[in-house]
């Protein structure tokens, strides 16, 4: 690109970063989103009800899916003797498991790749030179939170197995919440290595109020892991009251209170939808003072992509809830979810002061 063009994109970088930088940047984005699609195909093994259908934790060799009859009617036979067998699907066949099977093997799949993903490239980088220490040591950070990610992934799904034909909502939100840790982090590092000398910023409030609501979109993600873990949003599918209450009266129906924030269905969908006022309110005001500071060009696209986006995951939560939470629907929600994230990050990256 032509070095006036180049100078003339409110994307460019205030100033290029070092050419050894950039292909380390581009690697990260890819891994985020292999990150942002891992949260979508989690979302559709979730809504599928899939989740439990492999019984066991094999990190090697359970990357070698069924390759015979028998294979297939071994794990069958497991599955049968799970909770969600006995108690929900005890009419299943063979051929109907198989169709489970697949989503949640995607999805181990898929997070076996990512860690090769990050793994491979990241010891390539670090012999050629590309890495210095300090951040070797925060991408080696990055690399532990995946490995986590993966044992709170199995103790999540163990919680089905036991008793209940369904993981504990409180594990399935953290394993959600670790994600979009995780993603947040890579964003981070690629941000910071694509932009880093920042220029002056305008009022430090400003940088403050937009990672304020990075924050609030993080608290939604995981008001939203507690509405899919007990499955809040197949209630209440009215808007904008819930079943004609702004408050249903049942919110507050466990004792002692606190329990009704992570168990009651009334409340955990409350609290989803408040989030969501709240964002929906915050972000026009978030866009309207970037828009009127001395912030960069860059700043100034990321609050309008947010407020846009924003706007959309309201319409769409919306949509989702109305129909009764389809597939489809469910899925992109979740998944317009990380671009949320993505965004609201990217804002409070543009203005944090150097």
């Amino acid at each position: 690109m032509p070095q006036s063009l180049a100078a003339a994109s409110p994307l460019a970088p205030a100033a290029a970063p070092a050419s050894a930088a950039r292909p380390v940047a581009a690697w990260l984005l890819f891994c985020a989103l292999a990150v942002a699609l891992m949260v979508v195909v989690g979302g559709v093994t979730r809504l599928t009800h899939s989740g439990l259908s492999i019984v066991e934790w094999q990190p090697l060799v359970g990357t070698i899916p069924p390759l015979s009859e028998a294979d297939w009617q071994v794990l069958f036979d497991k599955y049968r003797q799970t909770p969600e067998y006995k108690l929900v699907n005890r009419a299943m066949s063979l051929a109907e498991f198989k169709g489970i099977f697949w989503w949640e093997y995607v999805h181990r799949l898929l997070g076996r790749a990512i860690g090769v993903v990050f793994l491979v490239p990241l010891a390539w980088f670090w012999f050629r030179g590309r890495i210095d220490a300090r951040l070797g040591w925060k991408l080696a950070g990055v690399f532990a939170l995946g490995g986590l990610q993966g044992a709170m992934g199995w103790y999540m799904v163990a919680s089905g197995l036991i008793d209940e034909p369904r993981v504990s909502h409180l594990r399935l939100t953290a394993h959600l919440g670790l994600a979009f840790v995780i993603l947040g982090a890579i964003l981070w590092i690629a941000f910071d290595l694509l932009y880093p000398d920042r220029a002056a910023r305008p009022a430090r409030g400003l940088a403050r109020f937009a990672a304020a609501i990075a924050g609030i979109v993080f608290l939604q993600v995981l008001a939203g892991g507690l509405v899919a873990g007990i499955r809040a949003g197949k209630a209440y599918n009215t808007f904008p009251l819930m079943n004609g209450h702004l408050v249903p009266p049942e919110a507050f129906a466990l004792e002692p209170w606190w329990l009704n924030i992570f168990n009651n269905m009334a409340m955990v969908q409350l609290d989803h939808r408040l989030l969501a006022w709240l964002l929906l309110a915050l972000a026009p005001l978030l866009w309207w003072r970037v828009r009127n500071s001395a912030t960069t060009a860059r700043a100034r696209i990321a609050a309008t992509v947010l407020l846009g986006l924003v706007v959309a995951q309201f319409a769409l939560g919306v949509a989702t809830l109305l129909a009764g939470v389809p597939v489809g629907l469910g899925a992109s929600h979740q998944g317009v979810a990380t671009l949320v994230f993505a965004a609201a990050l990217l804002c409070a990256h543009s203005l944090k002061e150097r």
